[in-house]
C-alpha cells in the first residue's frame, strides 16, 4: 500500500510539473512568432524587441536565484501561484504597450520574473525532494520533454492565434490561458511545507551553500556550459521566423520548424534524462554540445529550403533541452538537495546571461551587418566550448566535515 502511495505521489508530482511547464515554457517559446507583426506595426527595429526579449531573460536569470531560496524554503506552491499571476500581467501588458519602453518592462522585467516563478528551477526543487535519487535523472528528463511538448503544441497554436485575432488579441488570450498554473500548483504542494511554516531544519544555511558551490569548480564549469545553451536556444528561437523570411520562405516554415523542435526535443530530453541514470553525465552534456554546433554548421552550408530547414530542426530539437536535466541533475548529484532550487537558479542564471546575449546580439549585429552570419559563427565557436568545458566536471558528491554529505 505504501509503495502505490508512493507511486501515486510521483505521478502527481510528474503530471502537475509537467504541466506548469508546457504552459510556461511553450508560451515562452514562441515570442519569436510575435517579433515581425509587432515591429512592423508599431514601428520599432528589431534590435528594440530583441532588447526586450534579452532583458525577459536576464530578469528570469537573476529573479530565478530568489525565487528559488523562496521555493527552497517555503515550498513551491506559493512561488507558482505569484509566477502564473505575474505572468498573466506582463502578457496582458505586452499586448497594451504602446512604447518600446513599456514593451521592456512587460515583457522583460514581468515575464521574466513570471518564468523564474513557473518553470525548471522550482519544479526541479519540488522532484529532487520527493523522489528518490536513483529515478532524480529521469523524472527531470519526463519534465523537459514536457517543456518541449509545450513548444511543439503552442507553436501551431500560437501561430494560429495571431493569423486569426492579430498579435494583441492572442497575446490576452494566452494570459487567460497562463491562470491553468494555479489550480496545478495545488498538486505540488510539498508534505514538509505546511501553511504559514518554513521549511524544517536544515543542516546547512544559504551562505554556506552558495560558498560551497562558488568554490567548487565542477558548479563553475557547468555554469560556463549553460551560458552556452542559452546562447544557442535563444538566438534560434526568437531569430529564426525572421531569418527565414528574410531568405523568402513562407511564414508557416517557421511555425512548423519550431515545432519540429519541440516534437523531436521531446524524445531527445527523455533519453538524455534516462541515459543520465546510467553513464557519466559531463559526458552526455559534451556531446550534446558538439553535436549541435556540428548540425549548425551543416545547416548553414546546405541550400537553404523548407526541407533543409525541417530536418536542421528537427535535430537540433533532439539536442534543445536536453542538457536540462543533465545538468539539473549533476547539481544535485554533487551538493545534494536541500537548496537545490537556488543552486539551479544560479547555474539557470548563467544560462540567461547567454539568452540576453543571443537574442540581443542576433538583433543587433543584424540591424548593423544585414545578415544573421556573424550570430551563427558565434554560436558554433561557443558550442565548441561548452563541449570542453564539461568534460573536467566531477560528479561525486561534495565532503563536508560535520555536516550531511551530499545524496
Amino acid at each position: 500500500m505504501q509503495e502505490n502511495r508512493q507511486a501515486m505521489s510521483m505521478t502527481q508530482i510528474l503530471l502537475c510539473g509537467g504541466a506548469v511547464v508546457t504552459l510556461s515554457m511553450g508560451i515562452r517559446h514562441g515570442f519569436g512568432l510575435w517579433l515581425q507583426p509587432m515591429t512592423q506595426e508599431m514601428g520599432w527595429t528589431r534590435e528594440s524587441f530583441a532588447l526586450a526579449i534579452a532583458i525577459q531573460n536576464l530578469s528570469w536569470g537573476v529573479i530565478g536565484i530568489f525565487g528559488g531560496m523562496l521555493a527552497d524554503r517555503f515550498g513551491a506552491f506559493r512561488v507558482l501561484i505569484a509566477g502564473a499571476l505575474l505572468y498573466a500581467l506582463g502578457l496582458a501588458g505586452m499586448a497594451l504597450s504602446p512604447t518600446t519602453t513599456w514593451f521592456a518592462l512587460t515583457a522583460g522585467l514581468l515575464i521574466g520574473a513570471a518564468q523564474a516563478g513557473t518553470t525548471y528551477a522550482v519544479i526541479y526543487g519540488v522532484l529532487g525532494r520527493q523522489i528518490p535519487a536513483a529515478r532524480r535523472s529521469w523524472a527531470m528528463g519526463v519534465t523537459a520533454a514536457a517543456g518541449s511538448f509545450g513548444q511543439f503544441f503552442m507553436m501551431p497554436v500560437e501561430g494560429s492565434l495571431i493569423a486569426q485575432l492579430g498579435w494583441s488579441n492572442a497575446l490576452l488570450v494566452l494570459a487567460v490561458c497562463i491562470l491553468l498554473i494555479i489550480p496545478l500548483a495545488f498538486g505540488l504542494r510539498e508534505p514538509g511545507f505546511s501553511q504559514g511554516a518554513a521549511a524544517p531544519a536544515r543542516g546547512q544555511s544559504v551562505a554556506e551553500a552558495l560558498r560551497e558551490a562558488l568554490r567548487n569548480p565542477s558548479f563553475l564549469l557547468l555554469t560556463g556550459g549553460y551560458f552556452v545553451c542559452g546562447f544557442q536556444v535563444m538566438f534560434i528561437g526568437v531569430h529564426m521566423p525572421s531569418y527565414l523570411k528574410d531568405h523568402a520562405l513562407a511564414p508557416q516554415v517557421a511555425s512548423i520548424a519550431l515545432a519540429l523542435v519541440g516534437l523531436f526535443n521531446i524524445g531527445g530530453t527523455y533519453v538524455a534524462g534516462m541515459l543520465g541514470q546510467r553513464m557519466p553525465k559531463r559526458y552526455l552534456l559534451s556531446t550534446i554540445y558538439i553535436a549541435r554546433s556540428v548540425v549548425t554548421v551543416i545547416f548553414l552550408l546546405t541550400p537553404l529550403s523548407p526541407w533543409s530547414v525541417y530536418i536542421f530542426s528537427a535535430a537540433m530539437g533532439v539536442l534543445w533541452l536536453s542538457t536540462v536535466p543533465l545538468t539539473n541533475a549533476t547539481v544535485a548529484q554533487i551538493f545534494g538537495v536541500q537548496h537545490l532550487s537556488m543552486l539551479g537558479g544560479m547555474v539557470f542564471f548563467s544560462h540567461q546571461l547567454g539568452s540576453f546575449l543571443g537574442v540581443w546580439l542576433g538583433g543587433y549585429l543584424y540591424d548593423h551587418t544585414g545578415s544573421y552570419d556573424v550570430t551563427w559563427y558565434l554560436s558554433v565557436a561557443l558550442g565548441v566550448f561548452a563541449a570542453l568545458v564539461n568534460l573536467p566536471v566531477r560528479e561525486t558528491p561534495v565532503t563536508r566535515p560535520g555536516l550531511p554529505q551530499a545524496a
